[in-house]
């Protein structure tokens, strides 16, 4: 999430269901390697695969050496076309993750 919305909303839902998931299973949570750099229209508001793809492209950022050759588990709220989730496993991966897996909350259908 990226800060102007943080500020705005004042919680990230996603980091709050991956502590909880975190103290369920003794994963190790880490929410700062991810990073949203550039603000972008919430993915609701897109109508389209395409849409959703062209308005997340280049917003998120890695540059966490702590994820290099480990299996990275993110979480997500809702998807809807997973473009967001695509976006974050591409980066994770670029950044030396081992493999990325998504677990997403609620699946719009």
């Amino acid at each position: 999430m990226h800060q102007k919305r943080l500020r705005e909303r004042g919680y990230n839902q996603s980091n709050l269901l991956a502590r909880e998931l975190g103290k369920l299973t003794d994963l190790t949570v880490v929410e700062d390697c991810l990073i949203r750099q550039r603000h972008t229209p919430p993915q609701a508001r897109t109508s389209t695969v395409d849409e959703r793809r062209s308005n997340i492209a280049d917003a998120f950022v890695c540059r966490d050496q702590r994820l290099r050759d480990k299996q990275i588990l993110l979480i997500d709220d809702v998807a809807t076309s997973g473009a967001t989730l695509d976006a974050c496993a591409a980066v994770l991966k670029a950044c030396g993750a081992a493999s990325v897996w998504g677990l997403v909350m609620a699946k719009e259908i």
